[in-house]
């Protein structure tokens, strides 16, 4: 089964991006997602929300570390490497928005944020970073 099809709290459905169309996979080197299976999928159990995929900057990385949530540092009992600037990864929609609120949002990549992001974000923000509009 494609990524992006499965991680829905078992509803059968397939999973929706921000457009409407089906989740495209986000990254899987990193691997991401809160399954991780490359896809920012979610499901009721993902409090956290990790639907956002973005593409890291030295920037966003340096907030996001100044604010308690270090993606840079490698963890390797976890088999986490650590980002770094242009990695794609799978971030908690309220991260985001507090990133952009804060004005280091990084790059978004819409094709690949679930659907449910908009719950904490809205589109025309999520719109103005991506890199995925033509």
């Amino acid at each position: 089964m494609p990524r992006g099809d499965s991680g829905d709290g078992g509803k059968g459905r397939k999973a929706r991006n921000v457009l409407g169309t089906r989740l495209e996979d986000c990254s899987t080197r990193p691997m991401t997602g809160f399954f991780r299976n490359g896809c920012c999928d979610t499901a009721p159990e993902d409090v956290g929300s990790h639907t956002v995929c973005i593409v890291a900057t030295e920037e966003f990385l340096k907030f996001s570390k100044e604010r308690g949530n270090d993606l840079s540092t490698p963890v390797p009992q976890w088999g986490f490497a650590g980002l770094k600037p242009g990695d794609r990864w799978c971030l908690c929609a309220p991260r985001w928005q507090e990133a952009f609120a804060a004005g280091h949002a990084p790059q978004v990549v819409l094709r690949a944020t679930h659907e449910e992001a908009l719950e904490f974000c809205g589109l025309a923000d999520l719109k103005k970073y991506a890199i995925d509009l033509s």
